[in-house]
């Protein structure tokens, strides 16, 4: 027998979810300077949004400064334009072809909504892992007939059990990164 829903393929969709869930986490500041936290804006450079790292060299020089090397000059504005609309609470420092972007100390509000945005973040993470669940359910159901009742079910518990490992996977590393962010 075939396996209808290729739970392998399941698995590395739900991986693939995680994953980009930490990603998301990665670019969440927590008080250090990391390359990540700008990763997720996008910068209009010659007439179409472009990620921040394709127009520039991002570093970090000094544990509270961040650093981006803008390799085409015409582009300078649009960088410093970009971060500071992206919501993330940098003051860009323009000098020459390289913005500074020190990093101001967390407080406590600003703590809050960092854990906010990383609540969304699994929202969206847990959703994107329910879409995938759902997905193998179709499968699972067009080729009952195929397959017979019992596999059916056999199979959409190990697809639940799949959607419930994932879930807690997100769930854990949403507390880690919760308790990272408020760390005084």
């Amino acid at each position: 027998m075939s396996d209808p829903t290729n739970l392998s393929d399941l698995q590395r969709r739900m991986a693939g979810a995680v994953s980009a869930f930490k990603h998301d986490l990665a670019s969440l500041r927590t008080g250090r300077a990391s390359a990540n936290v700008l990763d997720p804006i996008q910068v209009n450079a010659y007439g179409s949004p472009m990620p921040i790292n394709q127009v520039g060299t991002v570093s970090v020089p000094e544990p509270r400064m961040i650093a981006v090397s803008v390799w085409d000059k015409s582009l300078v504005g649009a960088v410093d334009r970009a971060i500071r609309e992206s919501n993330l609470g940098f003051n860009p420092i323009v000098d020459g072809t390289t913005l500074r972007i020190p990093l101001p100390e967390l407080n406590e509000q600003r703590r809050k909504e960092l854990v906010k945005i990383a609540h969304n973040y699994a929202e969206n993470a847990r959703v994107a892992a329910r879409h995938v669940r759902r997905d193998g359910m179709d499968a699972l159901k067009k080729a009952e007939k195929d397959i017979g009742t019992d596999e059916v079910r056999k199979l959409s518990d190990r697809v639940q059990k799949m959607t419930d490992d994932t879930i807690r996977d997100i769930d854990s590393a949403l507390v880690e990164k919760e308790a990272e962010i408020m760390q005084v």
